[in-house]
């Protein structure tokens, strides 16, 4: 084969100019109103992963939501004794479903917990200030500023590493003193509800809190259930014209004996004063911001998408639990919030976390792994109660500490769940090549779901199957739910990626038997079910209708099983998505059209893909961008125009740009392999591909002028090369570097970076 090299041209001075964005860029991106906001789910947020707040206008008062990530009543509702997957498949087999119903279920709407709870509120009446100017969020230093038109100003923040919240206000009067809003749990109003839109904190049972307070300070000490109780505490101090405060919030379980962890806290930073506070909570923001960046020429699209990555760093943090529905912004409307703001594991985890891979946020992805590893003994409980097997399945739905809530069934105890988990692990590993977690997280991980997928599948007619499968939410919770003549696309898909990932990962550990091992188990599941229309749900059953879950097209989006660059791929592909328009999107929610991104991305087809996430800016989001699932224009793009708030979609969104700009999970970096026609100018910086390369791109007039890769390991890039003249301003890898039919390969030492410019 002859090897066509790449023009080589030493040229030591030039740099790629670097183009992070600073605070005074991020400015344009800000949330910024001309009055406070009225509803809670359009308030100011703020938060640093463990601790949040939402601040808005309730009445005459200014209003501080607060809430804590660990706040949860675990109490169980559903008896996992009383089910097994054998006992479903054989109701299913006698057409007996209302039975199983009755048990997996029925609990989870007709009892309140386990659930996530509200912490508490604090408010400062603001009759006398008058009409407000501006009332915005500083998405640079993730701090709130209101100003009123008589002068008065609000400064507040979440400490973006320690668990406080301060405020200050200047040119108030002495008598703006907080008062402290206990959660709702004993007021019987509303006592019903639903799932959706909450049912009544009252349902909870809980004993009345106390109420502690002198002249400066407030502690609120509320009993949940089980000898559970959290306090939160509010403590100020009022100088000249200028009142300062600090909050927290401390969970103690049942055994703890500790207290006034919260009322400590505050005292303590308060005495140090709120400009000595700030400092430290910029810094973590500026490293934050200083990761990556990304210039679009379309400016929607462009403030969204800041807009999604400030969220993501409130919410998302080492240490810190899981993102559920709401993360740190729960309900503030007396009621419980929607779906118990609970953990789903069947799209809304893991959509969560898409963007932190290439988005070059590893760290706060580290948090989803880590938690998994937590609970993974928890879960191998449940595989083993549940499943009656060894190995290991996450539930669907799921508290805090990892156990099964119920609901849906063919759902929230889904036999492939932690298949589609099993990719966090793979992805931490491959968007890093860090060995340690090789060795010690993704391979006894990916060993483990493995271990249950084999155990659970049996062979019939030389192929690997489940003995009850099922697509996301397609059919609902009726019986045809559940496909007993045929494995879905969305189970093979799961199941197809985890056999490999394990091979892979197997051999990445010089474990070449088991790597042959997991490739036979992974050779002996069916191909996918396809007709001319594309990927169906099932063998036989094309989906006929919309649909909010993309299930069936797992393969492509985002297991990448499918590549478009293969021509047999490329006409499924195709062929799923011509599909996708014609049976519409008036069953989509918010969500739908994030994924959906992604997937006309993975396909090259940039138009599409900008238009989704468009129609997701404009439609699906509350005026502070919290993706409120329903299309809030009176049903312009989807028949759902409720407004329950959940992140999954917001977070999704973030990664359907960046799915434009960059891809590698073919183990070939392509860039800008699919954007619109008319952005002619586009940047980035240090977005993360596979291989632990950190790339950097410009493009100009509609030409791709600057490449640049960054090594963070010893490794070998392949980069699909712009068509066009390139030389390599980098003498260290003239003799590395070589061009064959169009990609260049470069081998790396860590820490070693090339610069490619088009001639």
């Amino acid at each position: 084969m002859k090897k066509n090299f790449v023009v080589v041209v030493l040229i030591y001075a030039l740099i790629l100019k670097c183009s992070f964005v600073t605070g005074q860029q991020l400015t344009k991106y800000n949330l910024q109103f001309s009055s406070l906001p009225k509803i809670w789910d359009e308030a100011l947020p703020l938060g640093n992963g463990m601790l949040g707040v939402l601040i808005w206008q309730k009445d005459n008062s200014l209003r501080f939501s607060l809430d804590k990530a660990d706040l949860w009543d675990e109490r169980q509702a559903i008896d996992m004794s009383k089910l097994s997957f054998k006992w479903v498949a054989q109701q299913v087999s006698k057409k007996q479903y209302d039975t199983v119903q009755q048990l997996g279920d029925v609990p989870y709407d007709a009892i309140p917990y386990p659930t996530k709870i509200p912490a508490a509120a604090f408010e400062l009446n603001i009759v006398s200030l008058g009409k407000v100017k501006t009332a915005m969020v500083d998405i640079a230093t993730a701090t709130a500023k209101v100003v009123w038109k008589n002068g008065v100003e609000l400064e507040t923040f979440v400490h973006a590493e320690e668990p406080f919240g301060a405020f200050r206000l200047v040119h108030v009067s002495p008598d703006m003193i907080p008062q402290l809003i206990a959660p709702a749990y004993n007021l019987k109003k509303n006592s019903n509800g639903n799932t959706v839109n909450g049912q009544a904190l009252a349902n909870l049972g809980y004993a009345e809190g106390v109420v502690e307070k002198d002249a400066h300070h407030i502690t609120y000490v509320q009993p949940g259930s089980n000898g559970f109780r959290y306090e939160v505490s509010i403590a100020w101090q009022y100088n000249k014209d200028t009142l300062e405060g600090v909050w927290s919030i401390a969970s103690y379980k049942a055994d703890d004996k500790r207290s006034d962890i919260a009322g400590k806290t505050c005292t303590g930073k308060l005495a140090l004063g709120y400009s000595k506070l700030l400092p430290s909570h910029l810094q973590w923001w500026r490293n934050y911001w200083s990761k990556s960046s990304v210039q679009l020429p379309d400016t929607l699209l462009q403030k969204q998408y800041y807009l999604e990555m400030y969220k993501f760093g409130c919410v998302a943090r080492k240490g810190a639990p899981p993102i559920t529905l709401q993360a740190i912004w729960t309900a503030d409307n007396g009621l419980l919030p929607p779906w118990k703001g609970d953990i789903h594991n069947d799209l809304n985890t893991e959509l969560s976390y898409w963007l932190a891979y290439t988005g070059n946020h590893l760290q706060q992805a580290s948090s989803f792994t880590d938690w998994l590893w937590k609970t993974r003994e928890e879960n191998k409980k449940y595989t083993k109660q549940f499943f009656g097997v060894d190995g290991l399945n996450v539930p669907g739905v799921e508290t805090l500490l990892g156990k099964p809530m119920g609901g849906w069934i063919q759902y929230s105890l889904s036999p492939t769940v932690s298949a589609w988990l099993s990719q966090y692990f793979y992805w931490q590993w491959k968007y890093s090549m860090n060995k340690d977690f090789l060795t010690h997280r993704a391979y006894p991980y990916l060993h483990d779901v493995a271990e249950f997928l084999s155990n659970i599948t049996t062979l019939k007619n030389g192929k690997r199957i489940l003995p009850l499968s099922s697509t996301p939410e397609y059919h609902d919770n009726d019986i045809t739910a559940w496909y007993t003549n045929g494995n879905t696309n969305y189970d093979v898909a799961l199941m197809r990626f985890t056999f490999g990932a394990a091979a892979e990962i197997a051999d990445a550990m010089g474990e070449k038997k088991e790597a042959q091992h997991w490739q036979k188990k992974q050779s002996e599941l069916p191909a996918f079910a396809t007709d001319s229309t594309g990927l169906l749900m099932a063998p036989g059953e094309e989906r006929t209708e919309s649909h909010r879950h993309h299930s069936n097209l797992m393969a492509i989006y985002p297991l990448g099983l499918l590549n478009p660059g293969k021509p047999g791929d490329k006409a499924v592909i195709d062929s799923s998505l011509n599909w996708l328009q014609h049976t519409g999107t008036r069953e989509w929610c918010g969500y739908s059209f994030s994924w959906a991104a992604s997937l006309y991305a993975r396909a090259k087809d940039g138009n599409n893909a900008a238009r989704e996430l468009r129609i997701f800016a404009n439609n699906f989001c509350s005026a502070n961008s919290f993706h409120l699932n329903g299309d809030q224009k009176g049903g312009q793009y989807s028949g759902f125009t409720y407004r329950p708030f959940t992140l999954e979609g917001n977070f999704a969104f973030a990664q359907g740009v960046q799915e434009m700009l960059l891809q590698s999970y073919s183990g070939v970096i392509e860039i800008f392999p699919a954007v619109p026609d008319e952005w002619k100018n586009i940047s980035f910086e240090n977005l993360r591909a596979e291989g632990a390369f950190l790339i950097s791109a410009k493009k100009t007039n509609g030409i791709i002028k600057e490449i640049k890769i960054v090594s963070e390991n010893v490794g070998t890039a392949s980069l699909k090369l712009p068509v066009g003249r390139w030389s390599v301003v980098n003498k260290d890898h003239i003799d590395k570097c070589i061009a064959v039919k169009g990609i260049l390969t470069v081998a790396f030492k860590k820490g070693e970076q090339i610069l490619l410019m088009r001639d």
